[in-house]
Order: C-alpha cells, then sequence, then structure tokens
C-alpha cells in the first residue's frame, strides 16, 4: 500500500495506488447516448480550447452571440463548446465574460426551444477560476429564472493523459509513477497555485473556508462501481443549496456510469452545474473514444495554399521545453524566437513581431516554421501581473500568426499552450465557428475545421502544454506531415 496522501512527495508505483479498487462497473457509450437523446444540450464553457481534445465531430464557438449559439444548438449533436478563454483574464474579467455568454446561450435557447445543462470546463490539473467561474453560473441561472442549481459536481479526471482520481484525491501519472497533483508544477503556477490534491480540501482551500471539507459530497469508486447510476443518482439527488460533489474516476467506464446517474437525477427534478476535465465531456454526450485521424482522414481537410505548416509555441511548462527538444532532433523545421524581453520594451516589440514572422512566412516553402517565445519564463510581482504579462506575450504570437497568414496561408497551424491556443484561433486566424474532428493523438491534440474566415481550409491543431510525452509534438507533426 502507498503511504498517506498528505505524506507523498514523490510518485509511486500506479499499481500501488489502484490495487484493491472494485471491479470497473461496464457502460457503454451507445447506453448513455440512448439515455440523454431528446434531453438537454450539454454547453461546455471552456476556459481554454484544449477540453475538446477528447471528443470528435462536435461544433465549438469562439464567439457567443446569440447568432452563433442558435447556429451550435441547430445542429444536431448532444454537445457543444463555448470558447470563453477565461484562464487568461482576471476574476473580474471572467466573471464578466461567463455573464455575457450565459445570458446570450438563455436567449438563444428559448429560440430554439431546445434546454440545456452547463459544464464550466477547468483544467485536469485544477488549475483555473474556481469556485469563481461556477458561483457566477450558479447566479446567472438563479436570475434568468432557470433555477438556482442544486449542487456543483466537480470531476477533474483526464484519463488519457493520466489525471486520475482515486479515493477522491487527485493524481497525475508521470514517467515515475502516479504524483498527487499538489506535488506538480502545476501546483506551483504563478496565478493558479494550490496545496491540497485532495479535492475535498481542495476545495476548502480555493474556497477560501467558505466550503468545509467535511462538508463536500464524496462519490467514490465504490459508488460508481458498487452501487452503480441508481446509487449514484440517489446521492447526487441529494445535493441542496449548491452544494460540492467530487467524484472519482479511473476510466471511462466509471464516467459513463456517473453520465447515466446524471440524467437520472436531473430527470428527476436534481439542478446540476459541472466543473469537469476534457473526459467528462466525451463521457457526458455519449461518445466512445476514437482513434486518432489517419492521413486519408486528414488529406481532405488540409490546405494546399503551402507545403508546410506553422507551430506557435507559448506554453512555458518543462514538458513543452522536452517536446521542442525531440522535434529538433527529428528536423525539418525552422525556428524563431519571440524573445518576451523585446516584447515588454514599447518602442521595439512592434518591429521585433514584424521581423520574425516575415521571417517565418519566407521559410513555409521549404519547411515547417515554429515561432516560439524565449524559454525563460518572466513573472510578474505578484498573480494578476503574471497573468497580464503572460497576455501580453500571447498578443505578440498572435500578431505573428495574422502577419504570417497575410503574407502566406500555411498548410496547417499547431498552437502549443492554453491561452495560446486561444488566442491564435480567436484573434490570429480569426475563428467563429469550427468542428472538432477528432485528434492526432490517442485522446489528446484536437484538431479543428474552421468553419469561415481567412482560417477556412487550415486545420487548426490545439495542443495543450501538460498533455503527451517527450515525443508527441513530433509525432503529431509527422502524421500532418505524411497528410
Amino acid at each position: 500500500m502507498s503511504p498517506p496522501l498528505h505524506a507523498q512527495t514523490r510518485p509511486v508505483p500506479e499499481a500501488a495506488v489502484l490495487e484493491g479498487l472494485p471491479p470497473v462497473h461496464e457502460v457503454s457509450a451507445a447506453e448513455v447516448a440512448a439515455r440523454i437523446s431528446g434531453g438537454p444540450r450539454l454547453v461546455v464553457l471552456d476556459d481554454d480550447p484544449t477540453g475538446t481534445q477528447t471528443v470528435a465531430d462536435v461544433p465549438v464557438l469562439t464567439s457567443w452571440t446569440v447568432d452563433d449559439l442558435r447556429w451550435a444548438l441547430h445542429q444536431d449533436r448532444a454537445v457543444f463548446f463555448v470558447l470563453t478563454n477565461t484562464r487568461s483574464l482576471s476574476p473580474e474579467d471572467a466573471a464578466a465574460r461567463n455573464r455575457e455568454v450565459v445570458r446570450a446561450l438563455h436567449a438563444a435557447s428559448a429560440a430554439e426551444g431546445t434546454g440545456y445543462v452547463l459544464a464550466s470546463r477547468g483544467d485536469s490539473t485544477l488549475r483555473g477560476h474556481f469556485p469563481l467561474e461556477t458561483d457566477v453560473l450558479a447566479e446567472e441561472l438563479t436570475e434568468l429564472g432557470a433555477g438556482a442549481p442544486d449542487g456543483v459536481v466537480l470531476v477533474p479526471a483526464y484519463i488519457e493523459a493520466g489525471r486520475l482520481t482515486v479515493g477522491s484525491n487527485h493524481w497525475m501519472r508521470t514517467a515515475d509513477g502516479l504524483l498527487p497533483v499538489g506535488m506538480s508544477e502545476f501546483a506551483r503556477d504563478a496565478t493558479f497555485g494550490y496545496r491540497s490534491s485532495s479535492l475535498p480540501e481542495w476545495v476548502e482551500e480555493k474556497t477560501g473556508g467558505r466550503i468545509p471539507a467535511d462538508g463536500v459530497l464524496r462519490v467514490t469508486l465504490d459508488d460508481l462501481r458498487g452501487g452503480g447510476p441508481a446509487h449514484t443518482a440517489r446521492l447526487l439527488s441529494s445535493l441542496r443549496g449548491g452544494r460540492t460533489a467530487v467524484v472519482d474516476a479511473v476510466c471511462d467506464d466509471d464516467l459513463r456510469v456517473l453520465a447515466l446517474a446524471l440524467a437520472q437525477a436531473e430527470e428527476n427534478g436534481t439542478r446540476l452545474v459541472y466543473r469537469v476535465g476534457p473526459s467528462f465531456v466525451r463521457a457526458r454526450a455519449g461518445q466512445a473514444g476514437r482513434a486518432p485521424l489517419t492521413p486519408a482522414e486528414l488529406r481532405p481537410l488540409r490546405s494546399n495554399a503551402t507545403p508546410h505548416g506553422l507551430i506557435v509555441v507559448g506554453s512555458h511548462v518543462a514538458l513543452t521545453t522536452r517536446q521542442l527538444d525531440r522535434l529538433r532532433e527529428r528536423g525539418g523545421i525552422a525556428e524563431y524566437e519571440l524573445d518576451v524581453a523585446l516584447l515588454l520594451d514599447e518602442e521595439r516589440r512592434d518591429a521585433h513581431i514584424a521581423e520574425v514572422a516575415a521571417a517565418a512566412a519566407g521559410a513555409l516553402y521549404s519547411a515547417d516554421a515554429v515561432i516560439r517565445t524565449s524559454r525563460v519564463l518572466v513573472t510578474g510581482a505578484d498573480a494578476d501581473d503574471s497573468l497580464a504579462i503572460s497576455r501580453r506575450v500571447s498578443a505578440a504570437l498572435v500578431e505573428a500568426v495574422r502577419q504570417v497568414n497575410a503574407t502566406r496561408r500555411p498548410a496547417f497551424v499547431v498552437a502549443k499552450g492554453g491561452i495560446t491556443s486561444s488566442d491564435t484561433a480567436t484573434h490570429g486566424l480569426e475563428i467563429r465557428r469550427a468542428w472538432a474532428r477528432g485528434t492526432l493523438l490517442p485522446g489528446i491534440v484536437s484538431l479543428w475545421e474552421p468553419v469561415d474566415g481567412p482560417a477556412a481550409g487550415i486545420p487548426y491543431i490545439v495542443f495543450a502544454g501538460n498533455v503527451g510525452g517527450a515525443d508527441a509534438l513530433a509525432d503529431a507533426l509527422d502524421l500532418l506531415r505524411s497528410a
């Protein structure tokens, strides 16, 4: 047996964490799809674009006008995403954006005669504006007359990336075993840092004690696997007054049991808001895991404007740096650096961006071009200042992409990092409506097909900073090249 979670300072063997668990309660994706058919749409407010990486053939919006939302509601899909990009915003701006989306969605829902249930998609390593976002959603639903939520269901698991929850404790897979997330580099995030790996204690920490750990409902693997959907639905139906529930998950079947339980609880009148990682969305939408896109499937999506693509790297986590190193080893790229020090210098900023963009555009006939920020992370005096620096650097990457695309359309665009991929989509390529078509690697690295605008015909690849092994970026690029 592994030692208590609070004593963990290094990874432990995965078998030590998973031993002795009840047998899996098997539920098919088809069973979930049949159960939710004709029910309310799952609308995922995604705090960066990487939440789409477990699903296929679902609409994605980067704009939330009533018309855009009606378009998404009109599609014959159980789920769609609204990219809010709130992880890159201040708390005040994040709250305002959530309010805007919910108000527009409520109007669109009334116009289409279609119900909805809200999921606030956050990071599987627990970064983001919690509890602010779920608090705001609850307030808006109440004010709009949709009813105050009875509970908030927290499900951060991301199965493919090895983010697992066992006994209400959240773990992340590393090369050396499972590590409590509170011991990871992500827990030291300059803006969204935390200490707790136990989800009830994390809720208490993040709410400043407003929600004590012992007031959190724990839905464990014993409940999901031993009790099944009916038992789990009874637990969820007990939620009142916006109480938080945290849910275990080790595999898709666990999440599909939860999906059936949620459908039953909600059908019986329990009103819920979800705060989730990527894997929940696929299970709740009744989708099965799909194999990565093949070269034959990619070929009709790829732009033929130039032979090569553009890779934009803003993420600073250590994994991204290792992935860049492997990409260099395989070759076939031309690399250009945006120096963060110059980007923060008002007099030199614009000229530096233009120089890098022109060089990258010129390279596209002979190589895949990489535009990356300098690898030394620059932080501010406090969390808000650090976030402002991140936004300024991301804006420079976006402007470089815009200038490259205006000069020479790349065959594809890969964006590495959450804020980077959001800003590149919405501002660099001006994507408003798209379809998430699938992944380039199993369960990670989503490919979007833009519907219109300057990016139509250019596959857009959303690649989170914190997923995949050291070879993942190079492997994804090899697949794109093979098409």
